[in-house]
């Protein structure tokens, strides 16, 4: 299998502005650990947040929002009845919803509710190597939201999910992959501190989110999204000292992000 091609930077660039210029709402359903640092990130790239849970007023707030993202981090019996109200919302309303299948595979319940809802044919999946493999169907390695496996033995799995479900799929890590089933391009940046902080994969779901509203290309979108991340963690490194830096660092890096260091 060959290489993908790394994302152009024009492309990125392209939809940095398109993202500014139409500030998407997105309502996140994401784990409890997560929510402040993804609102931040949100607001930080372009983007305004919305943490609704409560099924009722879920199925309602979907159809207003640009994207909706579904992150089962902190998944409770509750918890997954709102995301399914919100699902089907969505989806009546033809609002784009992101999967992020966090510790897939590794717990029974999660699992099989991921499975189900992957039916409902989100717009996008982001997860780490071995949350893919097992969405997938593949025998995968895996510590709970740590990835044994490496990101671009994914790809094929990347590729088998895309085209089963319709998706964009980013498989995330050293190096990221973003697919669609026919192309595929690479995402290259950042760096493994942004593996000591809580909460940057998810966070990068709600761009995927935030990017899945706008118009264009998908595949460019979900990539462009990723690569947001990746500078911006890449920045923010080199500005740090450790992880305790490395956060509002991270935030700056994000605020000041722009289309020629894109580009």
């Amino acid at each position: 299998m060959l290489q993908p091609d790394l994302l152009p930077g024009h492309r990125a660039a392209a939809v940095l502005t398109v993202l500014r210029q139409s500030t998407p709402l997105v309502h996140c359903m994401t784990n409890d650990v997560v929510q402040s640092f993804t609102a931040n990130v949100l607001l930080a790239i372009g983007a305004a947040p919305a943490m609704v849970i409560e099924p009722e007023e879920a199925a309602q707030f979907a159809p207003a929002a640009g994207a909706l993202l579904i992150n089962i981090g902190t998944l409770t019996a509750e918890r997954s009845r709102a995301m399914l109200a919100a699902i089907h919302a969505a989806n009546e309303s033809a609002t784009p919803w992101t999967l992020d299948p966090v510790a897939v595979g590794g717990l029974s319940f999660r699992t099989a509710f991921a499975r189900e809802i992957l039916s409902l044919r989100p717009a996008a999946v982001r997860g780490n190597a071995s949350e893919i493999l097992a969405l997938a169907g593949v025998s995968a390695g895996g510590r709970g939201v740590d990835s044994t496996d490496d990101a671009q033995s994914a790809l094929p799995a990347a590729r088998q999910l895309a085209l089963q479900t319709g998706a964009v799929v980013a498989v995330t890590g050293e190096q990221d992959y973003v697919t669609d089933g026919a192309g595929a391009w690479a995402v290259a940046g950042g760096g493994k501190l942004m593996t000591r902080v809580v909460g940057t994969g998810c966070a990068l779901s709600a761009v995927v989110a935030a990017c899945l509203s706008l118009p264009g290309n998908r595949l460019d979108n979900v990539a462009a999204a990723c690569q947001f991340m990746k500078l911006a963690g890449g920045q923010a490194i080199a500005a740090g000292s450790g992880p305790g830096s490395f956060i509002p660092a991270f935030l700056d890096a994000l605020y000041h992000l722009n289309e020629e260091a894109l580009a």
